[in-house]
């Protein structure tokens, strides 16, 4: 007997499919059960591109002192004054999306900071992923699953690892 069980009831992530619609920016109040927090040299470029390149939005800001940003729930990031890593990012963020936002985002990175995409590209585990340098030196991974075919090799792969088919 096994100790996990299905708790996608509590999730924003829409079913994937290749029309599947993202849910609405979520502006609730809740307790944070985890956020990013990242330092920026110049926090209204930061701002900026998150909004505009990532597609977040500012749930609120204490000016010059910290910018609350949020998507869909639990997707929370604060950014703050502080200095940029100099070195490649070592650590990675991952948010869901749906199949739809991948290249406007990679379009709309890429416009506001030339280079700073990598993809998108399909992974084994059946997702579509676009990574992104954010100006504060984030890598930022924006990851849509993919509709589930049970013929595919990445059910194949997920069959491997012990993941089976996804309940009807």
């Amino acid at each position: 007997m096994t100790e996990n069980f299905p708790a996608f009831d509590i999730s924003p992530v829409p079913d994937p499919a290749l029309d599947a619609v993202p849910p609405e920016l979520f502006r609730g109040l809740y307790g944070m059960p985890m956020f990013v927090t990242a330092s920026t040299s110049d926090l209204a470029a930061s701002v900026d591109f998150w909004i505009r390149g990532l597609g977040f939005f500012d749930l609120f800001s204490v000016p010059g002192q910290l910018t609350h940003l949020r998507r869909w729930a639990f997707q929370d990031v604060l950014l703050v004054p502080g200095e940029r890593p100099a070195g490649a990012p070592g650590l990675s963020v991952s948010f869901a999306c749906v199949l739809s936002q991948i290249d406007p985002i990679a379009a709309e990175c890429e416009e506001l900071l030339p280079g700073c995409t990598t993809g998108p590209r399909q992974m084994p585990w059946n997702s579509v992923e676009l990574e992104i340098v954010t100006p504060e030196n984030i890598r930022v991974i924006m990851t849509a699953a993919r509709p589930y075919d049970p013929n595919s090799a990445a059910a194949e792969y997920l069959r491997a690892i012990g993941i089976g088919a996804p309940e009807e």
